[in-house]
């Protein structure tokens, strides 16, 4: 029921605006509406906080319904996740009525700070500080790749309270775009998923209060890797998507495409391709699946499984992407079709919340 309820609002108000928002680059407006009136842009916010308190499946069928028909929009309940994360697994009760309810409402969005120009899959190495200062923390540097930066009313920041102590002197804060000292730089000219802001967060001696820290001081770093094996789960979630939305495309292209006098869809060539996209989306979805079932338990090898889905996710989005523009020949290499804009969109899913190299190496480090 989530699914078809899901679909049939993406395809009604979400997909007839997908192929502007990437030509024009600009912000899926309609997509917020429409998720924010339908409950569907912070799904896993609890229910005690005003949320729909939906479970981490839930909460992946959402993206991917989304991200089927617009990558761009899917990022709003994907990012909203990822940002406010840190807070409920992390932050003090009252932080959490403070943020938690505003974002159920659809009052304000919340993106997630970590990288830096200079720190990525290095993220540790980061160099954005926050001084104590009597009842405030004082926060100085430069926040890269922020997703729905500028949009997003709420951002969870990393920052180094201690710099003698690496990962374990780092700690994590919520800021307001309404904060003195917040700007933000240019949007970034992407490959895809053009229709969500990515830009840089300057904080230049914000100032906030103490009680803005998520958790102790210094245990910002393990909040964020903690909130990471939850949230990959999210992107595998968005990849899926892409992936179903560029087959289903192609599968309907195949059988109107008439060449030698029948549809290529005729041709066993074509045929073997459509089969193996089917069964490596199918094989992604199980596994993506089954780490969010593992994410909602909090099992002990999530940390392997949530790495797991979102690199092979992606890997098999890349994949059906480029097989689908291929499916569609000159046609598919044209803005005027979507396998396109999807194989561009695709992209990304290998790259952030961890590369898939990265993804490797954690999946290395923690075999089941």
């Amino acid at each position: 029921m989530l699914r078809d309820a899901v679909r049939a609002l993406a395809e009604a108000k979400i997909a007839p605006y997908a192929a502007a928002v990437d030509e024009e680059s600009r912000f899926p407006q309609e997509a917020l509406e429409a998720l924010v009136a339908n409950d569907l842009h912070a799904v896993h916010v609890p229910e005690e906080y005003g949320g729909a308190g939906a479970d981490a499946l839930a909460t992946v069928i959402v993206i991917e319904e989304v991200a089927r028909v617009c990558a761009s929009s899917s990022l709003i309940p994907a990012v909203n996740k990822l940002g406010s994360l840190p807070v409920i697994l992390s932050g003090s009760e009252d932080l959490k009525k403070k943020y938690m309810a505003p974002l159920a409402k659809g009052d304000g969005m919340f993106s997630y700070c970590l990288s830096e120009p200079d720190a990525g899959s290095d993220a540790a190495g980061m160099k954005t500080k926050a001084v104590r200062d009597g009842d405030h923390y004082v926060l100085n540097g430069v926040k890269r790749w922020i997703t729905n930066a500028g949009v997003s009313e709420y951002y969870t920041v990393m920052a180094v309270t201690d710099p003698t102590k690496r990962s374990k002197g780092i700690s994590a804060f919520v800021v307001e775009k309404s904060d003195e000292g917040v700007s933000f730089g240019a949007p970034e000219k992407k490959l895809g998923i053009k229709g969500s802001p990515t830009r840089e967060v300057y904080l230049d001696n914000v100032r906030i209060p103490a009680d803005r820290m998520i958790g102790e001081e210094g245990t910002g770093f393990a909040t964020a890797m903690k909130t990471l094996d939850h949230t990959r789960i999210t992107i595998a979630a968005q990849a899926l998507g892409i992936a179903q939305g560029a087959l289903d495309y192609a599968k309907g292209y195949v059988q109107e495409r008439k060449q030698f006098g029948k549809p290529i869809a005729d041709f066993q060539g074509i045929q073997f391709m459509l089969a193996d996209m089917a069964m490596k989306i199918e094989a992604a979805r199980q596994l993506t699946y089954a780490a969010a079932a593992k994410s909602e338990r909090g099992d002990s090898d999530l940390t392997f499984q949530g790495a797991a889905a979102k690199c092979f996710a992606s890997d098999v989005a890349m994949e059906v992407t480029t097989d689908a523009v291929q499916l569609l020949g000159g046609y598919g290499y044209t803005r005027d079709y979507p396998v396109e804009r999807m194989m561009r969109d695709a992209k990304i899913t290998q790259i952030y919340e961890g590369t898939n190299q990265v993804q490797r190496i954690v999946m290395a480090r923690n075999l089941p």
